[in-house]
């Protein structure tokens, strides 16, 4: 196993299992992070992280988290929470906002950049990267961003100015994802937030042949267009199979 750098004519990435296994999961240095290159890390299990001043770093850690949108947990506190339900969703409609958002919220710094930004706003412009959006009146205090890679959703980074509403957020796009044929959200990096809402750790074998098949799989046609998220729909309970 060897560390790569990327070349500059190429968005091509190295195979993951060649990844290193400390750190867990650094396969590649260098390149750039523009749309086309993004989108080729995600359809390779492979996504951006580094420190700000740092080399761009790319990774594909084994175990990977992943949720599965049907084994989303609430606690009984979100529970009664969601009931009252202060907050009201959307998704796709303020992609620039949310990602901003992502970046201000960590007091200690965040890999989140400008250049950062750019390309992932290049992605949602292009249809690949989405957000979802938290509202208490007419502010934004919550949100989610990531990209889809057919019926398989990355997560990125989510964002919180209220008690519960990056959790909320997460439970309602569980909800409009699975509804529209999404089978698996990409966590990346299992840790004590993501755990706590259903998120489990799987092979990264296992986790790269489901992204082969899932990306092959598209999502109903009007899964990513700007809409409202309802957790009142009839149609779609909110908890199908909540544990206690």
């Amino acid at each position: 196993m060897r560390l790569v750098k990327l070349e500059a004519s190429s968005v091509n990435f190295p195979d993951p299992e060649t990844a290193l296994q400390e750190p867990n999961g650094l396969l590649a240095i260098g390149g750039d992070l523009t749309a086309p290159r993004l989108l080729s890390a995600y359809q390779h299990g492979v996504f951006p992280w580094f420190e700000p001043g740092e080399m761009i770093l790319w990774w594909s850690p084994d175990p990977r988290a992943i949720l599965v949108p049907e084994e989303r947990h609430a606690s009984r506190s979100l529970k009664r929470f969601m009931r009252k339900m202060p907050f009201r969703f959307t998704l796709n409609q303020q992609f620039e906002q949310v990602i901003h958002a992502c970046a201000m919220q960590r007091e200690d710094g965040t890999w989140i950049g400008p250049l950062v930004q750019r390309g992932y706003q290049e992605l949602h412009e292009a249809g690949r990267a989405h957000s979802v959006e938290v509202w208490e009146g007419d502010e934004l205090v919550g949100g989610l961003y990531g990209v889809s890679v057919g019926r398989l959703f990355c997560g990125e980074s989510m964002f919180s100015r209220r008690e519960n509403a990056s959790k909320c957020a997460l439970m309602l796009f569980c909800q409009h994802f699975s509804r529209n044929g999404g089978e698996l959200i990409d966590c990346q990096v299992l840790n004590p937030h993501t755990a706590s809402l259903g998120a489990r750790e799987i092979p990264r074998r296992q986790f790269l042949q489901q992204l082969s098949e899932l990306s092959q799989r598209a999502l109903a046609p009007d899964c990513w267009l700007p809409q409202d998220l309802s957790p009142h729909d009839e149609d779609l309970p909110v908890f199908p199979k909540d544990r206690e």
